[in-house]
């Protein structure tokens, strides 16, 4: 019997070109069915840019793949919150896919708005999966310019 030096750094490698030629989550997934859920809970919520402009609060959210039925919106204590479904679209047996990496089921993302905001005048627009809110700033939240006179 012939022996073999140990090299620890090979298990390591291996370990991590399995890892990114399945892709971890399904590795993970496969291991450990039950916890499926993590990986639900990570993708269904929405991606957001919030940016300021002069006159208003812009939110733009990644809701791709979901009926614009499907989505409400609200501002309470000053806090602008999306929720919404993405339902499947038909009943398919696990057994016939090859793939299974979208996700569905209900969200909802609350974004604490930096200024206070109009509530009456809110306005959001739905296009290419991509939901716009558009949030003008009420009168004490505007940037005023203030002249000092120096003695």
């Amino acid at each position: 019997m012939a022996l073999k030096r140990w090299e620890p750094t090979k298990n390591m490698e291996k370990f991590f070109e399995d890892m990114f030629e399945e892709g971890f989550p399904s590795r993970f997934l496969r291991r450990f069915p039950r916890m499926k859920w993590l990986a639900e809970v990570e993708t269904v919520w929405p991606a957001v840019d919030m940016f300021d402009k002069a006159d208003e609060i812009v939110v733009k959210a990644e809701v791709t793949g979901i009926d614009k039925k499907n989505i409400k919106i609200s501002v309470t204590d000053n806090t602008l919150t999306i929720k919404g479904e993405m339902k499947k679209e038909e009943e398919v047996k696990e057994e016939d896919y090859y793939y299974s990496e979208r996700s569905y089921g209900s969200f909802s993302r609350s974004l604490k708005l930096p200024a206070k905001v109009v509530e009456g005048k809110i306005s959001a627009e739905f296009k290419d999966g991509i939901l716009e809110v558009h949030l003008p700033k009420a009168a004490e939240s505007k940037p005023k310019e203030i002249k000092v006179d120096i003695k």
